[in-house]
């Protein structure tokens, strides 16, 4: 049982350092991204941070040819995301089986226990206690396990729909800003002509 717990405890580490390093990186990074004229192209990064992977992905190419660029951006964020997204259904796996397997012991605990009544006429309070242990200490282990597991696996959840938000309205704004560039663009050639 206590490996069920340390890999929902390294599950939920690793998703939110990963999760707290990406955002690191994208409030740092993105805003360079829009002050760079220096580049003939718009949002060119070359860099490996899923968000700014996705808001790229948006402004080169999928806007052009997407009317809905939510769906874009949910299509994006699956497969940037995917193995952070796995991990998190397995910290939620993790949570789930944790408390029946605690049941099954619980009840694997009270097996002992009526057979120790069934086998002596008259049970010794030990073999009795020793069964009723049994059945309360898986409990208390799958529970240990499945309630720190089941946070974690909702806090991350808030905070990568939160980032789902974020590249939305980032993405836009992208949009928005790429627009301009190429209308000042324009006008500046024709003024040249």
């Amino acid at each position: 049982m206590w490996g069920w717990r340390a890999r929902a405890v390294y599950l939920a580490l690793k998703s939110y350092a990963f999760l707290f390093f990406v955002w690191r990186d994208f409030r740092k990074t993105f805003p360079a991204l829009e002050k760079d004229e220096a580049s003939g192209e718009c949002m060119s990064y070359d860099g490996d941070n899923p968000l700014i992977c996705i808001v790229r992905d948006i402004v080169q190419t999928h806007a052009n040819h997407s009317e809905d660029i939510r769906a874009e951006i949910a299509y994006l964020f699956h497969r940037n995301f995917e193995q952070l997204t796995r991990e998190i259904c397995y910290l939620r796996l993790i949570s789930v089986v944790s408390p029946l397997l605690g049941l099954l012991g619980t009840i694997l605990g009270m097996v002992t226990v009526f057979r120790t009544i069934g086998q002596n006429a008259a049970p010794d309070t030990a073999m009795l206690a020793n069964g009723i242990w049994e059945a309360l200490i898986t409990t208390i282990m799958g529970l240990c396990v499945a309630i720190p597991a089941l946070m974690a696996y909702y806090f991350l959840m808030l905070r990568f729909k939160g980032f789902h938000i974020e590249v939305v309205e980032y993405s836009y704004r992208a949009l928005e800003f790429c627009q301009r560039r190429k209308r000042g663009k324009r006008s500046g050639e024709d003024d040249d002509v």
